[in-house]
């Protein structure tokens, strides 16, 4: 990093808060006696991270799939408070970057309000300066509009801002946004898949975001 990091944006599923066996289960309910038996978690988690009509589209082949995406969100609503946790060290780290006058927003492929409902119940809504979910944008990741929405609003030097995610689609927005592209080493799809995505870096602990934003990790 050639310049000092001034504004980090945060991917949400996968990367800042699990909701990863969350949302494999919701998948697989909505799609129950819609796919070929033998469907399972190996199909699904290389596509999360995209829009899930997306998803749905290409798991079904199907064009619509509103009915699915419904069935998929009720069922996921039903589940979300009793199985979604921060990841071990975000619920430290946050506040740390927010203390230190950086930047924090959210650029996520999940709707609004349930983007906010998430940050409230785990407690780091208060530290976001800006939230970029997928009713905010025309184009979704991995198109680059949601990590340029997100550095308009808050006046971000792309070349100073961190874009960190769990999956291909956040490394090629930021990547094309201009900003620095950071993978986590937890995400389901590997750190490899991360790389050749085009990551300059992958993390393998949040102490590791703070010390790439010039922050002291205090020692554990």
């Amino acid at each position: 990093m050639k310049q000092a990091i001034t504004t980090v944006l945060f991917d949400l599923d996968g990367t800042i808060i699990d909701t990863n066996e969350l949302i494999i289960e919701s998948v697989l309910h909505a799609l129950e006696g819609v796919v070929p038996e033998g469907f399972s978690r190996e199909h699904i988690i290389p596509k999360m991270g995209l829009p899930l009509a997306m998803q749905m589209q290409i798991f079904t082949g199907r064009d619509e799939v509103e009915e699915l995406t419904k069935k998929y969100r009720a069922y996921n609503l039903q589940r979300h408070d009793e199985m979604v946790t921060l990841f071990p060290g975000v619920a430290e780290a946050v506040p740390k970057l927010k203390a230190a006058g950086l930047k924090l927003g959210i650029v996520t492929t999940k709707m609004r309000e349930t983007s906010v409902h998430a940050l409230k119940l785990l407690g780091i809504f208060d530290d976001m300066d800006v939230i970029v979910a997928l009713d905010d944008v025309q184009n979704a990741k991995p198109h680059p509009e949601p990590v340029r929405k997100a550095m308009d609003a808050l006046g971000a030097d792309p070349r100073r801002t961190v874009m960190l995610g769990d999956s291909a689609v956040d490394i090629e927005s930021a990547r094309q946004a201009g900003a620095i592209p950071v993978g986590v080493a937890w995400s389901l799809k590997g750190s490899e898949a991360l790389r050749e995505a085009g990551a300059e870096v992958v993390i393998e602990s949040m102490d590791e975001l703070l010390t790439l934003c010039g922050i002291e990790a205090e020692p554990r």
